[in-house]
């Protein structure tokens, strides 16, 4: 069996685990074990390469959307070291305001690059 099919939920359940993170150092932590060193990250409204810039990144969408949490939304699935799954963001506790779809390539497990779409964003987020 592929690896990266058997893994896939946990892969992006680690993911999500790394958007949720608002401590910066446990988010760096979260990163060096299951990002690749030169990771890259892409959406419509941002981009950032390599550990450092993809926490800060992180960390500035916390600091726009405070309180808010990301969870995974469907099922991930993987093909060869290709993943795909679907997430949700929202205040916690009340109805998810955006949703999103991303596609990871990996690199021995690790994430080494993503592409994120967003499927649905209200006016002014």
């Amino acid at each position: 069996m592929n690896t990266a099919a058997h893994d896939a939920a946990a892969i992006a359940q680690r993911y999500i685990a790394v958007w949720n993170e608002t401590d910066a150092a446990r988010r760096a932590e979260l990163i060096q074990a299951h990002w690749a060193h030169d990771a890259h990250y892409v959406d419509p409204l941002a981009e950032a390469s390599g550990r450092e810039q993809i926490s800060a990144l992180v960390g500035a969408v916390h600091q726009r959307y405070p309180g808010f949490r990301f969870s995974l939304a469907g099922k991930p699935e993987a093909h060869g070291d290709n993943l795909r799954f679907s997430w949700t963001l929202g205040p916690s506790g009340a109805e998810d305001l955006i949703q999103g779809t991303d596609f990871a390539r990996l690199d021995a497990g690790k994430l080494r690059s993503v592409t994120g779409f967003l499927d649905k964003v209200p006016v002014g987020a």
